[in-house]
């Protein structure tokens, strides 16, 4: 069975992987591991997304491969996307920085003390 097989048979149903093998070794782990969010996409969605990453981001070469409009690649990457929420696009600033851009003047005690608050 191929991760392909896998997935059209979980049909985006949650599921947990019980036994893993290392092919080369033999050796075989055994406990309730959970599989990556990419893998719990469909088949067409995973290779959505790897052509994605092949072509670096390009969202005009995507286009052009399948033969698509802008806003169907947007639709789709926007529809993908709501499935992923390991990524945090919004991270809260380093102290670091909130620090080296209160020396700085670049903002005030008040606006960095409410960024480190932001960022516990």
């Amino acid at each position: 069975m191929d991760w392909q097989d896998l997935t059209d048979l979980t049909n985006g149903r949650s599921f947990v992987v019980e036994r893993v093998r290392l092919a080369d070794s033999g050796v075989a782990i055994e406990g309730e591991f959970e599989p990556p969010q990419l893998m719990r996409l469909s088949v067409d969605d995973q290779v959505f997304v790897a052509a994605f990453v092949l072509v670096h981001g390009s969202i005009k070469e995507m286009e052009r491969i399948f033969g698509v409009s802008y806003p169907t690649i947007k639709s789709r990457l926007n529809r993908i996307a709501e499935h992923l929420d390991f990524v945090d696009t919004d991270p809260p600033p380093a102290s670091a920085d909130v620090i080296d851009r209160l020396q700085q003047g670049d903002i005030s005690v008040a606006e960095a003390l409410s960024e480190l608050k932001g960022s516990r």
